[in-house]
């Protein structure tokens, strides 16, 4: 006959074997969605879904957002190659992550969708770190500095569409998607 503890042990492994099979479907699952999304509205300028996802993502997965980004840059690197752009995605999406556990206790609709505009508007700024970097190693530190700068300036334009377009689309999808992870919950 087994003991209470050994029971007790059999249904433990149990849940966490379980819980960590769940783990792995859902992180698959955000890579995913992550990736389809950013395929389908690649021919839309800076329109994106990926922070949305990321933010979502953190706010209801918690730590196992730190599953979904490298996944999800690694995956962009080998589609697209490793470029300097892809340095970027390195410190981005992390930070945006950090930035939404940092403030997970908003539940206003607006909150989300102001930072997800403005996380859009200052993207080509965060993006063009490696510019000046290069730009440094390559000319100097002045030669860096007007790299970065003439990078992010270039691309005000598609920044002020990224802004407008997270905002938008975290106003219209926050909700049902929210609804959609409250049910999903249920069966974790």
């Amino acid at each position: 006959m087994p003991s209470v503890s050994s029971t007790a042990s059999k249904m433990t492994v149990g849940k966490t074997l379980k819980k960590t099979t769940y783990d792995i479907a859902t992180t698959g699952m955000a890579i995913a969605l992550i990736e389809v999304c950013k395929v389908v509205l690649m021919g839309l300028p800076n329109i994106e879904l990926t922070s949305f996802w990321i933010i979502m993502f953190t706010l209801f997965f918690g730590w196992k957002i730190l599953l979904v980004i490298p996944a999800f840059i690694l995956i962009e690197g080998c589609m697209f190659g490793f470029g300097i752009w892809w340095v970027m995605y390195l410190y981005a999406w992390p930070l945006l992550a950090l930035l939404t556990w940092l403030f997970r206790k908003q539940k206003h609709i607006w909150f989300w969708a102001v930072l997800s505009g403005f996380y859009g508007l200052f993207f080509g700024a965060m993006c063009a770190i490696p510019y000046v970097v290069n730009g440094a190693l390559n000319g100097g530190i002045r030669s860096g500095l007007y790299a970065g700068f003439t990078w992010w300036v270039a691309g005000i334009p598609y920044d002020l569409m990224h802004c407008v377009g997270n905002f938008v689309l975290m106003l219209v999808l926050y909700k049902p998607v929210k609804a959609a992870f409250s049910y999903l919950k249920k069966w974790q």
